[in-house]
């Protein structure tokens, strides 16, 4: 029988057969498709005529395309809907796939093709494309250790390995922890809850089994619950549970998994000749050292302490005044947050969630593209991996551009937070081809029947991660290394931070933001407090935030800690942490660290990112307007269809002009002046 991932995927978008594939064709399918990879490795490391780009860099290139379709949906599956198989299948594959990747890397004939083709890449005649692609490949094979020998390379095999498996199981561990613990609630316990709180713990307590409402550790219902459930007693367990994910002993524990992370990463770095690995993982990205992401960060935690600590002193008094003696605690806050928003604002979550309905607010997110860069979105009838996907067809005049999916529904064997990636990339050579692009949220499921009513945090969400998606969408790069996000960490979040502003501009709610029962738009006065209270609780959401940023900084910027969570208390003891607010991710859940190396060393990314997005927002407004299309088009021209075609900070100056300060972000956090 043929392996349905092998096969030639056919069709209009020749998209993944979902419905054909099996959880047993992945290891027979992984098998082949590493035994194809490496016949090409091979023959083009011992190709015995002279190395030239075409028969090294692109046939490197346009090697692995088994491999890739395999992992394509073997990680899709394993991230969004995972099984105790795949997590099975995901420990095994991890480690032999970071073997093949260190076996490549130390392919002594082929990194001597590739330096040949550097040292004389003057005299090659290569196109500014195929330039960048020399430079990206010789730079990754010397990153990954390709100029290492003997015991030297053989023990780098050894930490990419082991990096591999603790990622893995760091990963699994927390979604174990996230997927098991849930806190029944009575009826009694739903006293003073809104409908919408109430119904999400209701369809929880359905898909754990129970016969009665929950609230599970799934962002969008354990949020909601801290900010609005009176019972104080039942917001401590909750915010116990949530806080302790990856620490509760036991298998699931990841402190001494983060501890091993931390000193190979060292050794590692060490290996290649860097101080440190901030050293090394800042090398490539837009900051370029340590010392630059620190002082970003520290000129935004400055302020954004001092507004947290008068929030604090407000918020506690509110408690005091509600008979409830002591300091404020993490598990009060937004519970009185969201009270004094309702008290000084006159903003009520439960008022304003009827007017923000899923499918409206993807209806404004594809809206928003059409005016901006006239992508069409129409829907799409193929199979997908989970039932609660849903399928679009992106063109542009008629031209095919890309397909997009949505995963918007929290469920336990979906890891938690929110993502994009790619099945399939842009690229021209060696053949045309148009990205298959993935959005993975974790929003509350109504009760079968109801429509899905979104936060407005969620929509945030929503519109952010559309923005990762048209990076992708609308990337127009020769080379697939180059396409779509495949840019500077510390870049990779502009278009999608940039994206949420379109969320925030009036005639965008006025059109889409509509009452669920009768239709009618959000009123104006509400609208005016929303758009009002879009900085509302900066200082905790920036203290949060900027915590864990510099704990990350500081865990790869000098020696790998004894015990990270001692060096942990010690970095916000010294930053004067506020005692009510914990960092968003601690160290035994703190995945964009320590589930791989995407964020290591590089959560600053967001912050460094907001920098231009507040910036590139403002071109839009000294232009007139949100949809202005001259620079709607040089956005494109100049940000979005690049990929990493070249430097980050070169695409932003031709867009810009000029690279942005911090001011922009602080006016936009309204933290220019401090609290």
């Amino acid at each position: 029988m043929n392996n349905p991932l092998l096969s030639d995927w056919e069709g209009a978008h020749a998209l993944a057969p979902f419905a054909e594939i099996d959880d047993e064709d992945f290891a027979p399918a992984l098998e082949t498709a590493l035994t194809l990879h490496k016949a090409e490795i091979a023959a083009i490391a011992e190709n015995p005529d002279a190395p030239t780009f075409e028969n090294t860099i692109e046939a490197l290139e346009t090697s692995g395309r088994a491999l890739d379709k395999v992992l394509s949906v073997f990680f899709t599956v394993a991230g969004a809907d995972s099984t105790p198989r795949r997590e099975e299948l995901q420990r095994d594959f991890s480690p032999r796939l970071a073997a093949h990747s260190a076996e490549i890397s130390a392919n002594a004939a082929l990194f001597a093709r590739i330096s040949e083709l550097w040292n004389r890449r003057e005299d090659l005649e290569l196109d500014a494309d195929q330039a960048r692609l020399l430079y990206l490949c010789h730079r990754g094979f010397v990153r990954s250790g390709a100029a290492l020998v003997g015991a030297q390379a053989e023990r780098m095999k050894e930490i990419k390995g082991r990096l591999a498996t603790l990622g893995t199981q760091f990963t699994q561990n927390l979604l174990a922890d996230e997927r098991d613990w849930f806190m029944p609630l009575s009826e009694a316990d739903l006293e003073g809850l809104p409908g919408f709180v109430v119904d999400a713990a209701r369809a929880a307590g359905e898909e754990k089994g129970l016969d009665g409402p929950a609230v599970t550790l799934s962002r969008s219902l354990i949020v909601p619950f801290l900010q609005l459930s009176p019972r104080r007693d039942l917001r401590e367990k909750a915010w116990a549970a949530w806080a302790a994910r990856g620490a509760n002993g036991g298998t699931t524990d990841n402190r001494e998994i983060a501890r091993e992370i931390l000193e190979l990463r060292e050794e590692r770095a060490q290996l290649l000749g860097y101080a440190n690995f901030a050293a090394y993982k800042l090398e490539t990205e837009m900051a370029g050292t340590p010392d630059k992401v620190r002082e970003l960060l520290m000129a935004v935690w400055e302020p954004a302490k001092a507004r947290a600590l008068a929030d604090q002193a407000v918020l506690e008094d509110m408690m005091h005044a509600d008979g409830v003696n002591g300091d404020l605690a993490p598990w009060d806050w937004r519970f009185y947050a969201e009270k004094r928003r309702k008290a000084e604002q006159d903003l009520d979550e439960a008022a304003l969630k009827p007017y923000l309905q899923l499918d409206r607010m993807i209806e404004a997110a594809f809206d928003c593209a059409h005016r901006l860069f006239g992508l069409e979105f129409a829907p799409l009838d193929v199979p997908l991996y989970h039932p609660d996907c849903r399928a679009w067809e992106v063109t542009r005049k008629g031209e095919a551009v890309a397909v997009f999916i949505g995963d918007y529904f929290a469920r336990g064997s979906k890891r938690s937070g929110a993502w994009c990636s790619a099945m399939r990339q842009q690229a021209k050579r060696p053949e045309r081809q148009t990205p298959v692009v993935i959005n993975v949220c974790n929003f509350a499921k109504p009760p079968k029947g109801q429509p899905a009513l979104l936060s407005y945090d969620d929509a945030r969400t929503l519109f952010h991660e559309f923005g990762h998606a048209l990076h992708q969408m609308l990337s127009d790069v020769t080379y697939e290394r180059v396409s779509g996000t495949s840019v500077a960490r510390d870049f990779v979040e502009l278009p999608s931070q940039l994206y949420e502003h379109w969320l925030e501009v009036p005639e965008v709610l006025q059109r889409f933001a509509t009452h669920v029962d009768t239709g009618e738009p959000m009123p104006q006065a509400m609208l005016d407090k929303v758009l009002k209270a879009a900085n509302f609780d900066q200082g905790f959401q920036t203290v949060e935030y900027v915590a864990s940023a510099l704990v990350d900084l500081e865990f790869h910027d000098g020696p790998p800690p004894a015990d990270p969570m001692a060096k942990q208390a010690e970095v916000l003891e010294r930053l004067g942490m506020p005692k009510a607010i914990v960092m968003r991710h601690a160290t035994p859940h703190f995945a964009h660290v320590f589930s791989g190396d995407g964020y290591s060393s590089g959560y600053y990314s967001y912050m460094w990112s907001e920098v231009m997005d507040a910036d590139a927002f403002e071109a839009f407004e000294e232009a007139g307007g949100a949809f202005d299309p001259e620079v709607a088009q040089r956005l494109e021209a100049f940000i979005l269809s690049k990929g990493g075609s070249e430097e980050a900070d070169v695409l932003y100056e031709r867009f810009r002009g000029r690279l942005p300060g911090v001011e922009a972000l602080l006016k936009g956090r309204g933290l220019d002046t401090a609290a």
